[in-house]
């Protein structure tokens, strides 16, 4: 019902993570479980510079969702940022290729500079979810002078697990006057 995890039984409307922590974001929704062989493609992409990814990604998630974006009515898309040392050594922000070309596709405007990574975080997948939502706090600002009072945001990033980034970046955006915070992924965790 939030963060669009499958869950195991019917009768569940939220997933572990959901029920036990705060959400930030009114709701988002991925393509693909993190398995075989959607994680192979994602690691090519952002380890392995498969830029082109991004326009297949990109096109599944308006074919896909395209009906629900209309009804969440997103004034504009922000890819996660990523810290700058780790954008400076891979070359290219993977989130930010796919909202460009989902923007273009919609017809929405894209802002890379809205939401900054202000601190240098650890990789999450060797953290537990306690050390995941520590090591993310504060880690995101909007720009100085962004003007979000009523606006609808869409987050796009690649992978969804714990859902803390994309928690952190909501609560960040909607300090800053956000009214409803969105998100699509290219893949998200089990929700069990």
């Amino acid at each position: 019902m939030k963060c669009g995890k499958p869950l195991r039984h019917e009768e569940q409307e939220y997933c572990y993570d959901c029920v036990r922590t705060q959400r930030y974001f009114d709701k988002g929704t991925a393509l693909w479980l993190h398995k075989e062989p959607v994680n192979w493609s994602i690691y090519q992409y952002k380890f392995h510079n498969q830029r082109r990814f991004g326009q297949y990604y990109a096109e599944e998630l308006a074919q896909r969702y395209g009906a629900v974006l209309k009804r969440w009515n997103p004034d504009l898309i922000v890819p996660i940022p990523l810290y700058p040392a780790k954008l400076r050594k891979r070359g290219y922000n993977q989130a930010t290729i796919a909202a460009k070309i989902l923007g273009e596709i919609l017809g929405l405007p894209v802002s890379v500079k809205l939401l900054k990574r202000i601190r240098r975080t650890s990789p999450l997948k060797n953290l537990d979810p306690a050390q995941r939502e520590k090591n993310l706090r504060n880690a995101f600002v909007v720009a100085d002078g962004a003007p979000l009072d009523g606006k609808v945001i869409l987050l796009i990033d690649d992978i969804y697990t714990t859902g803390n980034t994309m928690n952190e970046a909501a609560k960040t955006l909607k300090r800053a006057g956000a009214e409803k915070v969105f998100y699509l992924t290219i893949s998200i965790g089990q929700g069990y």
